[in-house]
C-alpha cells in the first residue's frame, strides 16, 4: 500500500457572470468555460493564499441577496488584478459548515438533550454563553431539540384527536400543489376570519389520550430534521435569528398555556394550573382555539418559522433597495418569504410523514394553510395599513354585541373572527414578548436589535443612525405599541391574569429604559465598537452576533 509522501494544499477563486461552454476536441476531449468571468476567476487566483477560497465582488453581492452575507468577510485591502486593476475580493470563511449541526449528525449521534435547559435558552431567562462556534452548535442543538419536543406534543394532539389514525395523504397531493396558486402572493391568502373547528364535549371525551399516541419514528426524525434545516435557513444576525425564533415559539406556548375559559355557558375553572393545555377541560372556550389541536400546532409552527431568511433590515428597506424579494412581494417582503421557502420545503418528499400527521383531509390542509398565512403576517407591525385594518378588525370583532340576538351561524362566524383576531395578537405579543419579561431579558433582547440596526446603518442599508432616536424611539414604541397590545390581551378575556402579568411589565421596563436608556446606548455604541474591532482581527472567527452585555 502506497504511503503518502505530502500533503496537498490549494487555492481557489471564484467569480459570477455569464460564460461560454463548449468541448475542446483533439487527442484529449474536454469541456470547458470560456469568457470574462472565466478569466477573472483565473486572474484572481495569483492574489489568492493556500487553502483559502477567494470570491469577486459579483459573488460577494449574490451570496448577500439570498441572506448568506455572513459566509463572506471583505480581504482588509483591494487586491490588483491583471487586466483588471484593483478589485475588492472576499474570502470565504472557514468552517462555517461546522457552526451548524447537520442532519446526519443530530439523526446518528446527538445524545438526549436537557429539555428544560433548551426551554430556558428558548426564553431567554439565563445569560448568553460564550460566543465560540462550539458554544453556539451546543445551543442550536438544544433549542432544535427543545423545539423538536413542543412540537411532537402537539402533533402527538392531533394525531390522538383523530383516534390515532394517520394514513397515507397521496390523495392530496394535488389538493397540496393547489394552496400556492401562480401569480398569487400570500399577501393575496389573507383572510379576516379563519373558520376553525368546533367539538362537541362527547368527542373530546373519546379522544385517545395522548399518553397513548406515538407519531412514529419517521415522523419524528423528519420532524427533526425540518427543524434544524429551520434553523440553517435563519442568518446570524443580531436579533432576528434562530434563537428570537425560539424565544417567540416559548412565549406562544406560554400563552396558549395559560388561556383560561370565557365561555359562561361551559361553567368550568377560570385558569389552567398546569403548564399544558388540556383540550377536554377546555372545550369550546377560548372562541375555539384550544378545542382544535390543529389550531395551536399551527400557531406554535409559524413562531418558528416567522423569520426564517431574515435580511436583518427592514421591509422599507428592501423595498428601496428593490431587492429581488420586494419585487416579488411589495409589501410584508420578508414575512411573505418565510412563509413561502418554509412552506416549499414542507411539502417536499422528505417530510411527507409530518404532513400525515398535520392534516388527513383537505379541510384540514386549508385550514392549517391560512392559519399560517395570517399567524406569520401578523409579524408585520411596521405596515401601516395592515395595523389599521388589524385595529378595525379588533374592534368589530369586540364590540358589544347581543348574544340573545345573534343566530347560530351569525355566533359561530364571530367566534371564529375573534378567535382569528386573538391569535393574530397572541403571535404579535410573542414576537415582542422581551418587551413584557424581566428588566434584564428586555435589555439582552434590545440590544441585540440595536446592533442589528446599527450594523445595517454601517453597512449604508439605513439612512439614519439608529443612536440618535433610539432612546425615545422605544419609549414611543411602548406608548403606542407594546402597552396597548398588553391591554388587548387583557380585554379580550382570553389570557387571565397572564395578560396582567404582561402588561405590568411591559410598564415596569418603560419606566427603567425612561431612567437608564440613554447610558445604555453609549453602553450598546461602545459594544459594537468592541465587537467590531475583534471581527476585523480575526476575520475566519464565525460571526455570532450573539453579543453581551
Amino acid at each position: 500500500m502506497l504511503q503518502p509522501t505530502y500533503s496537498l494544499t490549494y487555492i481557489l477563486s471564484s467569480s459570477s457572470g455569464q460564460v461560454t461552454a463548449g468541448v475542446l476536441r483533439g487527442q484529449r476531449s474536454r469541456f470547458q468555460l470560456f469568457g470574462d468571468t472565466m478569466n477573472t476567476a483565473a486572474r484572481m487566483e495569483s492574489s489568492g493564499e493556500p487553502s483559502r477560497i477567494q470570491v469577486s465582488q459579483v459573488t460577494a453581492e449574490l451570496l448577500t441577496d439570498v441572506g448568506l452575507a455572513r459566509w463572506i468577510v471583505p480581504r482588509s485591502t483591494k487586491m490588483f488584478v491583471k487586466g483588471k486593476g484593483e478589485m475588492q475580493t472576499y474570502w470565504l470563511r472557514k468552517n462555517e459548515r461546522s457552526l451548524k449541526p447537520n442532519v446526519a449528525d443530530l439523526a446518528s449521534g446527538i445524545s438526549t438533550l436537557d429539555n428544560e435547559q433548551a426551554e430556558t435558552d428558548a426564553s431567554s431567562e439565563t445569560s448568553e454563553e460564550g460566543n465560540n462556534g462550539i458554544d453556539l452548535v451546543k445551543k442550536t442543538e438544544r433549542l432544535v431539540e427543545w423545539n423538536v419536543e413542543v412540537l411532537i406534543a402537539l402533533l402527538e394532539q392531533i394525531v390522538g384527536s383523530r383516534n390515532d389514525v394517520v394514513n397515507h395523504i397521496q390523495s392530496l397531493s394535488s389538493a397540496e400543489k393547489n394552496t400556492v396558486i401562480d401569480g398569487r402572493t400570500v399577501l393575496d391568502e389573507f383572510t379576516p376570519v379563519i373558520p376553525l373547528k368546533r367539538f362537541d364535549p362527547e368527542e373530546l371525551e373519546r379522544r385517545q389520550t395522548t399518553t397513548n399516541v406515538d407519531i412514529g419514528k419517521k415522523a419524528k426524525q423528519q420532524l427533526r430534521n425540518y427543524v434544524l434545516a429551520i434553523s440553517e435557513m435563519y442568518p446570524d444576525n443580531a436579533f432576528h435569528n434562530f434563537e428570537h425564533a425560539s424565544h417567540v415559539t416559548a412565549s406562544v406556548k406560554k400563552l396558549l398555556a395559560r388561556i383560561v375559559n370565557t365561555d359562561e355557558r361551559n361553567g368550568l375553572a377560570t385558569s389552567i394550573p398546569t403548564d399544558s393545555v388540556d383540550l377536554v377541560d377546555l372545550a369550546g372556550h377560548s372562541y375555539g382555539i384550544t378545542s382544535d389541536p390543529l389550531t395551536q400546532f399551527t400557531v406554535v409552527f409559524s413562531a418558528l418559522i416567522h423569520d426564517a431568511d431574515h435580511p436583518g433590515v427592514p421591509n422599507t428597506q428592501l423595498v428601496k433597495e428593490n431587492s429581488r424579494w420586494a419585487k416579488i412581494y411589495k409589501k410584508s417582503v420578508a414575512e411573505q418569504k418565510s412563509v413561502d421557502i418554509a412552506w416549499d420545503m414542507l411539502m417536499s418528499d422528505e417530510y411527507t410523514a409530518i404532513r400525515a400527521c398535520i392534516y388527513q383531509t383537505e379541510d384540514e390542509l386549508r385550514r392549517f394553510r391560512q392559519l399560517v398565512v395570517n399567524t406569520v403576517l401578523a409579524t408585520d407591525i411596521a405596515d401601516k395599513d395592515l395595523q389599521a385594518l388589524r385595529k378595525a378588525r379588533w374592534e368589530m370583532a369586540f364590540q358589544n354585541v347581543d348574544s340573545i340576538s345573534e343566530s347560530l351561524d351569525d355566533s359561530v362566524e364571530s367566534e371564529d373572527r375573534k378567535a382569528t383576531i386573538v391569535i393574530e395578537h397572541l403571535i404579535q405579543a410573542s414576537d415582542v414578548s422581551h418587551t413584557m419579561q424581566h428588566w434584564h431579558i428586555y435589555k439582552k433582547w434590545n440590544q441585540k436589535f440595536f446592533m442589528e440596526c446599527y450594523s445595517a446603518y454601517k453597512q449604508g442599508r439605513a439612512d439614519t443612525d439608529p443612536s440618535t432616536n433610539w432612546y425615545k424611539g422605544e419609549i414611543g414604541f411602548f406608548d403606542y405599541y407594546v402597552i396597548p397590545l398588553a391591554r388587548k390581551l387583557g380585554s379580550c378575556g382570553v389570557f387571565g391574569v397572564s395578560s396582567h402579568e404582561y402588561l405590568n411589565y411591559a410598564m415596569a421596563n418603560r419606566d427603567e429604559w425612561v431612567r437608564e436608556g440613554e447610558a445604555l446606548i453609549q453602553h450598546f455604541l461602545a459594544k459594537f465598537k468592541e465587537h467590531n474591532a475583534h471581527l476585523t482581527a480575526h476575520p475566519d472567527l464565525p460571526t455570532p452576533n450573539m453579543l453581551e452585555h
